[in-house]
């Protein structure tokens, strides 16, 4: 049998007018959503801020983004597994012609039963009262819900932690190209100066040479600094969300890195503040659960129905419709599963081992953050330490090729041992940079494994 299906002008009208209005909905709200993004993204054009980069990357991101899809999708798994708390309502329809009519045989003789041609369209609504799935999923729903949060805060933490590093890592290069250019400012000064006392005669070639030489060296690690420096800016973008194509510009005004290092190291671990710890308790409450579902099995499942029949009977196939016979019955319906071949107890077995399982994860994950901990600790305090030794180096090398430099401009000190001090200033300095940046990286390292990292902006 072929159905076809005409659809009349107005119809078509009314579908097509629907379909054009969806379309213009939809195409406002992306060029709404289009306007809103390019605002945000202007923002951190001009001079953004680090704490305007970790806001627009917790809005952008686009780990989070999926993050708060998972979430969504897990809402709608738990309502499609509660609408079974919902009636449930059927349709159906049979068309049997009998080739030959079924003969049954009463009182002695044998008679037909039935019509040639039968047909029959019902209805039926069935409620579920008891139920080990609906039970199960009722409580596993803010489970779920729970890990989907969770699952969320830790990708913002991460988030939190890798534009932090980022934006250090940026503002160090910055310094760092700093120092660089004050060194060849210095540099050129200097080769200016010992090309004028060779053209005078008071020294020979040796010393602009050597001065050349270290301009030369200088200059080329200006090149690989701004090259490092251009692939930092492309991997925070990547971490926030916006074409590598776009510029951006980040604002350092009040964020001195040596004001941002100090913690308190005398705070205790608490290993229930650690988003990982949490998830993996939730998993735990949801296993324990699925122990009692598999429990729940031994009970019967009980529900309640209801239905109603048309019934068309008739021998000849045109008037099939002619008449109806309808029928409808309410009742209840119970089901209870005695013997499944152990299948149940072997269910309740497993489960329950599987909850001593992640017993021993959870114990395995207390000793890997207590372990992290520790290593976050040691190495805050050692880069702190490098830091302090670092800066006093600097410090004193600042001093001694000062002085340096005043003896040989009295002609006390030769060429070779200002080049010397001059360079042995420069990789203090560089030294000093990147101490710092690891050990503002190794505090983040410590709120990270404290649980202390602030997510909200």
């Amino acid at each position: 049998m072929v159905l076809k299906i005409n659809i009349s002008n107005m119809k078509f009208r009314k579908v097509a007018l629907s379909l054009f209005l969806a379309s213009c909905v939809m195409g406002l709200g992306y060029a709404q959503a289009q306007t809103v993004n390019h605002e945000e993204t202007e923002k951190l054009n001009s001079n953004a801020t680090l704490d305007e980069l970790i806001e627009y990357a917790l809005r952008n991101k686009i780990e989070l983004k999926q993050a708060n899809i998972d979430q969504e999708i897990g809402e709608r798994q738990i309502a499609s597994a509660l609408s079974g708390w919902f009636p449930q309502i059927n349709a159906s329809a049979s068309l049997v012609h009998n080739l030959k009519i079924q003969t049954m045989v009463v009182n002695g003789q044998a008679m037909q039963m039935g019509q040639k041609n039968n047909s029959v369209i019902g209805f039926q609504a069935d409620q579920a009262i008891l139920s080990p799935e609906l039970f199960q999923a009722s409580r596993a729903a803010k489970y779920i819900r729970q890990q989907n949060n969770l699952n969320i805060e830790d990708t913002r933490i991460n988030t939190v932690v890798d534009v932090s590093k980022a934006y250090y890592d940026i503002l160090t290069s910055e310094e760092t190209i700093k120092i660089i250019n004050e060194n060849i400012v210095r540099l050129k000064r200097q080769y200016t100066e010992a090309n004028a006392r060779y053209e005078t005669g008071l020294v020979d070639k040796i010393d602009y040479k050597r001065a050349q030489i270290s301009l030369n060296n200088v200059t080329a690690q200006l090149k690989s600094a701004n090259e490092a420096r251009k692939y930092k800016y492309d991997y925070l973008k990547s971490l926030i969300n916006i074409p590598a194509t776009q510029e951006i510009s980040l604002s350092f005004i009040n964020q001195s890195l040596e004001s941002n290092i100090l913690l308190d190291t005398t705070e205790l671990l608490h290993i229930a503040n650690r988003v990982e710890f949490q998830q993996l308790e939730t998993l735990r409450e949801v296993q324990k659960l699925n122990t009692q579902y598999q429990k729940w099995s031994f009970m019967p499942r009980l529900g309640a129905y209801a239905n109603y029949n048309l019934n068309y009977l008739n021998s000849q196939f045109s008037q099939l419709y002619a008449h109806n016979y309808p029928s409808s019955a309410v009742g209840l319906s119970l089901s209870f599963p005695i013997f499944t071949g152990t299948k149940r107890i072997q269910e309740i077995r497993k489960s329950e081992l599987e909850e001593e399982r992640i017993e021993w994860d959870l114990k395995n994950l207390e000793n890997m953050i207590s372990a992290e901990y520790s290593a976050a600790m040691a190495s805050y305090r050692s880069n702190m330490n490098e830091w302090r030794n670092a800066k006093e180096n600097m410090e004193l090398s600042e001093e001694v090729y000062n002085t340096i430099k005043l003896q040989y401009d009295a002609g006390v000190k030769t060429y070779l041992e200002l080049m010397t001090s001059e360079s042995d200033l420069r990789t203090t300095q560089l030294n000093y940079l990147n101490a710092l940046y690891a050990v503002l990286s190794s505090k983040l390292d410590i709120q990270k494994a404290l649980g202390t990292v602030e997510t909200t902006r």
